[in-house]
């Protein structure tokens, strides 16, 4: 995992014989396990087994982990004087079991290919990791054959894929020259994925992104290779799922050069964030072998704010639009307000008619309180009292909580009487930085704890928080770890009390549905998915609903106003409290459903062959 910095104490194409190829055999290797838990130790045994796992066989094992009489009396309680972080003990960096149970087989199963620029967790950067993996996992699932294509990032870890095997030798097209290029088949998290790594200085570095090398060209040559890829492999899947910028140029290369070739799917494009358009001069797209003067006009990729510049840009995200045959987007509230706002809303509006709104969904599998190899004892709905260890727990490892004598089950009062409230985010403008920094105030002045868990690439913003990190880092209440960790975030939500989600604009927002599978009441700004997914306490017309706090204002004032009615909630109403924390771990945020929704898509845009 990549952590860092301030933790306080802690830590014209040519179609000529240039082509070569050399394709092995496709293999889809069986890699079916069962996953032995031990949560004292933090240790996991993985052994191979030739069905999948059971419904029973999982029910027993939340069972089981759900008890919070089981190993408590060993937990060695953490401390920040630790030589070792307490989320960098023995435990594996991903325990997700690749067994998905389904309780839904679809009648038509469809061959589905991902292109990405990330996938959760070899590859992710923020929520676009997150949702491929879980939306490709649940079609698999359904009986679907799903493949994800990826570059092959220098900084990806490599144990973490199974049976990493070369399947393709090839040349792709990049700026007059056919670069070889080879693909690889591995699987990560039980999905098989096809690993695309040219021989040039593409997708180098320590990072997804922020390499030495151009990102827009990178991500162009990665459009074009993957087509080259099914191609030359004769490959013809029934639909093409792209995200993003960073595969927008895709569907344009499908349509005017591959479909004439032999490629016959369809283009679904997803996306997640309207803010990142991919700009590209002409030139730049001409080096994918297209004719970058054709698409600047403003029926197709003009990037309509450059109108009348000198010089005018395109925008690889309107190109995808125009050229996709669907275009999803990441919730209903979000597709309402592109329709209204932006430039890129005149575009959607003359493309309504293929443009959805699909909620994300999270992965029930990874994100599970009952069989989370990362916490040290589990918990579910139906018994939640392990949740009050975790929390415990992780106030010891951050110092929140007196180091004194552990005794048995006993969790001291502290633990009761502050609300933990976690934050765990980008820092970046979207997410509402003004209303963190000043929830650590109020959070501080209500007598509560607060944990933020993020990294910011700006240079100022970073600057800023490491200074509210100095500034709190060594008091009783607020803990700023600027950094990602997978295994850390797990163990945060399974501590919170309440989640925040204070965004300026959120196109869906995983979070909160993260929260609330792990008893974190969400107290969030209405906008986006956060609007679809979390609805208030207090209003009396959407009561059975109700699973949260909820503001609309970006001022101080109207986040102020939901922390106070939460903590009120919390300290004061506990019968009601324990009833929502209850109530939105019940919340069935699933992909099971969401991928529903997309097999419908998908079978709407397939072409029978």
């Amino acid at each position: 995992m990549m952590e860092c910095a301030v933790v306080g104490k802690f830590f014209s194409p040519i179609f000529s014989s240039s082509r070569s190829v050399v394709v092995e055999k496709r293999k889809l290797p069986s890699l079916h396990k069962k996953i032995k838990f031990c949560s004292s130790k933090f240790k996991m045994k993985a052994t191979q087994a030739e069905t999948h796992l059971s419904q029973e066989a999982e029910l027993q094992a939340e069972k089981r982990g759900s008890s919070t009489g089981v190993g408590v009396g060993e937990l060695i309680w953490p401390s920040p004087s630790d030589g070792t972080p307490f989320w960098k003990k023995d435990f594996p960096s991903s325990g997700v079991s690749p067994e998905v149970p389904a309780d839904v087989k679809d009648s038509d199963p469809k061959h589905i290919i991902h292109v990405t620029a990330e996938m959760a967790p070899i590859a992710k950067v923020g929520g676009l990791g997150d949702v491929v993996t879980g939306l490709a996992r649940a079609c698999l699932s359904r009986g679907h054959t799903v493949d994800i294509m990826l570059p092959f990032y220098e900084c990806i870890q490599k144990q973490h894929i199974k049976d990493l095997t070369v399947i393709t030798k090839y040349n792709s097209y990049h700026d007059g020259n056919w670069v070889p290029t080879n693909a690889y088949r591995g699987v990560v998290s039980g999905i098989p994925v096809i690993f695309i790594e040219p021989s040039n200085q593409f997708f180098k570095g320590q990072y997804v992104y922020g390499g030495s090398f151009n990102e827009l060209e990178a991500y162009l040559f990665f459009s074009r290779a993957c087509l080259e890829w099914m191609q030359v492999t004769s490959t013809q899947p029934d639909i093409i799922h792209v995200h993003e910028w960073q595969t927008g140029a895709l569907p344009l290369l499908y349509w005017d050069i591959y479909h004439h070739l032999s490629l016959k799917p369809r283009i679904v494009l997803t996306i997640h964030n309207m803010e990142h358009y991919g700009e590209c001069s002409k030139e730049q797209l001409s080096k994918s072998g297209l004719e970058g003067s054709v698409y600047a006009s403003i029926d197709k990729a003009i990037d309509d704010r450059t109108i009348g510049h000198n010089p005018e840009r395109l925008s690889l995200l309107k190109g995808g639009i125009v050229y996709s045959n669907a275009v999803v987007t990441v919730s209903p509230t979000y597709l309402k307000e592109t329709l209204c706002t932006g430039w890129l809303a005149s575009t959607l509006v003359r493309n309504r008619d293929k443009y959805f709104g699909i909620l994300n969904g999270i992965d029930t599998t990874m994100w599970n309180p009952a069989t989370d190899i990362f916490l040290p004892v589990k918990f579910n709905d139906q018994k939640p009292e392990g949740k009050k260890f975790c929390k415990y727990y992780v106030q010891r490892g951050l110092g929140l909580a007196s180091e004194g004598t552990q005794d048995g089950n006993h969790v001291p009062d502290i633990t009761y009487k502050a609300p933990l409230v976690v934050c765990i985010t980008r820092l970046v403008p979207q997410k509402g930085l003004h209303l963190i920094s000043h929830a650590i105030k109020r959070i501080e002045e209500l007598g509560g704890q607060m944990v933020i868990l993020g990294k910011a690439s700006d240079a100022q913003v970073a600057t800023e928080f490491e200074c509210l990190a100095k500034l709190h880092n060594q008091g009783p209440c607020i803990r700023i770890l600027l950094m990602f960790s997978e295994e850390l975030s797990h163990l945060l939500y399974a501590a919170a009390d309440m989640v925040l989600v204070p965004s300026i604009y959120e196109p869906c927002g995983l979070t909160q549905m993260i929260g609330m599978r792990y008893g974190a009441v969400p107290v969030v700004r209405k906008t986006g998915g956060l609007a679809d997914t979390v609805f208030d306490m207090d209003d009396q017309s959407n009561h059975n609903r109700a699973n949260g706090f909820v503001f609309e204002g970006i001022d101080e004032g109207s986040l102020i106003c939901a922390l106070d009615r939460a903590f009120t909630y919390y300290r004061e109403k506990p019968d009601e409290w324990n009833g929502i924390l209850k109530k939105v771990m019940e919340v069935d945020n699933s992909w099971n459903n969401t991928a529903g929704k997309y097999v419908e898509l998908y079978n709407s845009k397939s072409v029978r062959l």
